[in-house]
């Protein structure tokens, strides 16, 4: 399956509400992608400001949310889709609420960076909240791109990719915790700064979600509860089937 897959109906107008819904979706990733890079440099620079734009942003992803899901159940209630379009309003139902949930998340973040603005700055931290912060909006980006193209390769890498943001959370972690035991002085800030890589790693989790939905709604295949090679043969069907 692939893009025109979707604009084969005899209906003009179902064609279009697929393509309505599928465009509200990606500008909602794309709001909450700005949402997460927003929160991470709060963080770090300690602008409380753009925190607090990062937090008044999250009544418009609930409000996105809430439209598209309306959408979703006018779509299955009058067209009754079958086969793929109905991969797709089930993909794009589950993926809304991956969406919803890494605009909380980044609010989380956001709420972080105004405590640590008012408390001072985490003695430690910083580095590893910048780094897995980009590894994470990337990982938003590249879900939501592979959703754009039905990209199935694309997809994977970012499932395979959340292994390595999981692993370098953990690492982060130790070495955090080692030094609050060092310093018992910096534990409030420094926690603050934990809570906040908590919330990253959770945003990784929450692409990867959507990556797995894309070769759903590819392939037909549940592929979350697979081991990562059989989801790479699953991708490699794809290609094959488009070969």
């Amino acid at each position: 399956m692939n893009k025109d897959s979707h604009t084969q109906h005899i209906s003009q107008q179902f064609n279009t509400e697929l393509e309505e819904v599928r465009s509200h979706l990606l500008a909602m990733g794309g709001l909450v992608e700005k949402q997460v890079n927003d929160a991470v440099n709060a963080l770090i620079q300690a602008d409380s400001g753009l925190a607090e734009q990062v937090r008044d942003i999250d009544d418009q992803i609930n409000l996105m949310e809430r439209n598209i899901d309306e959408e979703c159940v006018r779509i299955l209630a009058r067209r009754q889709p079958a086969a793929s379009d109905l991969r797709l309003i089930i993909s794009i139902s589950k993926s809304v609420i991956d969406l919803e949930r890494i605009g909380d998340e980044a609010t989380k973040i956001a709420k972080r960076a105004i405590l640590l603005s008012e408390e001072g700055e985490a003695p430690r931290g910083y580095v590893e909240v910048r780094h897995i912060g980009e590894q994470v909006r990337k990982m938003v980006q590249e879900a939501l791109d592979s959703f754009a193209r039905f990209d199935a390769e694309l997809a994977l890498s970012v499932v395979q990719y959340d292994k390595n943001v999981d692993r370098e959370y953990k690492t982060a972690l130790r070495e955090l915790a080692t030094y609050m035991m060092e310093d018992p002085r910096s534990i409030s800030r420094v926690l603050n700064v934990i809570w906040a890589l908590r919330s990253l790693e959770r945003i990784g989790d929450h692409a990867r979600n959507i990556a797995q939905l894309v070769i759903y709604l590819i392939r037909g295949t549940d592929v979350r509860h697979m081991k990562m090679e059989e989801k790479r043969k699953e991708v490699e069907g794809i290609l094959q089937d488009k070969a």
